[in-house]
């Protein structure tokens, strides 16, 4: 007798258990299509203004008062929008004749603010407010009955307004996407990545490389022209308070600049405002001098030999002729090989170098950078970088290194990311990856910088004027053109350009965005170096505009005045029915992937 075969089809219970995870994980792509997209505030150049950076982001930069005309209905009035807004700030209920709301009436406004921000995406009852009041709060969104006392007993009703207000001010901001350059020109670079890498912001932080951090982050890799160059710009701002809490020594570094170059016979033009800071910048840029040119001449790939200005120097001091220069105290310039390191300046970069590559402080910060940073990033259909797509004077693409557009951006982002795990796990670093970190910092085909070249010899040393200017390639004037925007649309597949990097003054009547709202820029000078001012972009599911941020001068004054700060707004577009997170590229894929999971439910059915 042969025996029974086994039923190998799946159980009624297996059956229904898979249809289950299945129906669960359909329900929630199905939400996540239908939820709004986040609004999303886009900055960029903070250049470790941290204070200043920390002072507007309490206010959020106007974002409340934006999110309360989108909620509410719209025939709420303008005086009625700013006297809730003025609650929501003093959280706390404020009485006003003019205004007929009593506080059951704010109640139920502040309910259908928090009602519309929770049709984001990115939140959830559960996860944004707190215990207190929890439960009451989370019965009224969902439109359900609550008890008579708490609209009826005065003291509670100020408490919830109070929790409301508050509830009300943490969810406004739903993403930040911050396009480059925390370190260099202000003080407070470690300041502005401690609060981006926080645990109330990490989450919501989306970060794309600026070439100052490129800088920094090369430097930490070992590269050491970089490692003397960020030394450099620390020393001409200043930044002494900054190289001690990074825990830096630079004791060694001090004595060797002091000793050789006083600041009485450094007469070019360096910017450092004491003697110690002075001697400092000028050690550094010869240092700096010598170690790039032994870079650029061993990759010739990089075509910068119109940047190797040591024989040259060496040639006019050598000659006597020293009509074009500024300074002429060259005491380490070896006039027979200027490129090569004295004895003191190779102990003064090999102890640098040490430093920069063990530091943990330094690490911690430039983890942040390393695993967050990306060349680019695609967010709800705009390109996020933070300078330029390299491009010519024939509106197409750049070459370099075989690569253009987003294959070059690709090759950097990889490249970038394997110095970073070797940087973080303390294994040895490629040299062919240390000079790209030069390049990329200062070469005219970075997608991170830009210009002809960087000239800070000349900036230092010459005396005419003309030989400082940094010309500024194809990138302004392409964009000025439909045809190259529609290009770099259609090889990224997005529908603007954000970007950073090159300041715009609206003082001048320069507006951030292009007449048709396809290119954006975001870089307003916010460090004091620039126009002590910057712009941010808000992205609502209304909205997209810009917002003129205030100088720290008007921030002080509405301060001590006890107003709200004024911002200049400019909008750029505008959508007569919220955007849907369906609506963007991110949610076609989503939406193809829903479309899959139906099919095998309706395969097992």
């Amino acid at each position: 007798m042969s025996p029974a075969r086994k039923d190998k089809s799946p159980s009624s219970s297996q059956k229904f258990s898979e249809i289950d995870k299945l129906a669960q994980t359909l329900l929630q792509l199905d939400t996540q299509l239908n939820s709004n997209i986040p609004a999303t505030l886009f900055i960029s150049d903070l250049h470790g203004e941290g204070d200043r950076f920390i002072s507007i982001l309490r206010g959020r930069f106007g974002m409340l008062y934006q999110t309360c005309i989108e909620a509410l209905p719209k025939t709420f009035s303008t005086d009625k929008i700013q006297y809730l807004v003025k609650i929501i700030r003093k959280q706390r209920y404020i009485k006003d004749d003019n205004i007929k709301m009593d506080m059951q009436d704010i109640i139920m406004c502040f309910i259908e603010i928090l009602r519309y921000k929770f049709s984001n995406i990115d939140r959830t009852i559960s996860e944004s407010l707190g215990p207190e009041y929890r439960a009451i709060i989370s019965r009224l969104i969902s439109g359900l009955p609550v008890p008579d006392y708490v609209f009826e007993e005065d003291i509670i009703s100020q408490r919830i307004i109070h929790y409301l207000s508050q509830s009300i001010k943490k969810v406004l901001l739903d993403r930040i996407m911050v396009l480059g350059d925390i370190f260099d020109r202000g003080p407070q670079p470690d300041k502005i990545i401690r609060i981006l890498s926080s645990r109330w912001y990490k989450d919501m932080v989306y970060y794309v490389l600026g070439n100052h951090d490129v800088l920094w982050m090369g430097a930490a890799a070992g590269n050491r022209s970089l490692i003397a160059e960020a030394m450099r710009i620390s020393s001409r701002y200043d930044h002494m308070d900054l190289m001690h809490r990074l825990g830096f020594d630079i004791s060694k570094l001090v004595e060797f600049a002091v000793t050789t170059y006083p600041s009485e016979k450094a007469t070019g033009k360096f910017k450092a405002k004491t003697d110690q800071a002075k001697s400092m910048e000028k050690a550094l840029a010869v240092i700096q001098f010598k170690l790039e040119e032994k870079t650029i001449k061993k990759h010739p790939e990089f075509e910068m030999d119109s940047r190797l200005w040591l024989k040259k120097l060496a040639g006019m001091l050598k000659n006597g002729k020293t009509e074009i220069l500024n300074d002429t105290h060259f005491p380490t310039i070896d006039l027979s090989n200027p490129h090569k390191l004295t004895k003191e300046e190779q102990d003064v970069i090999s102890d640098l170098e040490h430093q920069f590559k063990t530091n943990k402080k330094l690490k911690k910060l430039l983890r942040f950078f390393f695993e967050k940073g990306q060349t680019y990033i695609i967010h709800n259909d705009m390109l996020n970088i933070h300078a330029l797509i390299p491009s010519n004077k024939n509106r197409e693409f750049e070459e370099f290194l075989n690569r253009r557009g987003k294959d070059l951006l690709d090759y950097v982002q990889a490249t970038i990311k394997r110095i970073g795990e070797a940087y973080l796990s303390g294994k040895k670093q490629r040299e062919k990856d240390l000079a790209m970190m030069f390049y990329l910092w200062c070469g005219p085909k970075s997608p991170f910088f830009g210009k002809d070249a960087m000239k800070t010899f000349e900036r230092y040393f010459l005396l005419d004027k003309e030989t400082h200017k940094e010309r500024t390639l194809y990138w302004s004037k392409n964009l000025e053109t439909d045809e190259f925007k529609q290009q770099i649309m259609n090889e990224f597949g997005t529908d603007r350009i954000i970007f950073g990097h090159t300041p715009v003054d609206f003082t001048k009547g320069k507006q951030m965005a292009s007449e048709d709202g396809v290119a954006i820029n975001i870089d307003g000078g916010f460090a004091a170096a620039y126009y002590n001012r910057g712009h941010a972009l808000v992205h609502t599911p209304f909205q997209l505009y810009g917002i003129i941020l205030p100088t720290p001068e008007e921030l002080k004054e509405a301060s001590m005045n006890l107003e709200t700060v004024p911002l200049s707004v400019e909008i750029i577009d505008q959508f007569y029915s919220p955007v849907k997170f369906k609506d963007t590229s991110e949610g076609k894929l989503v939406k193809a992937k829903r479309d899959k999971i139906i099919n095998e439910i309706r395969s097992l059915s």
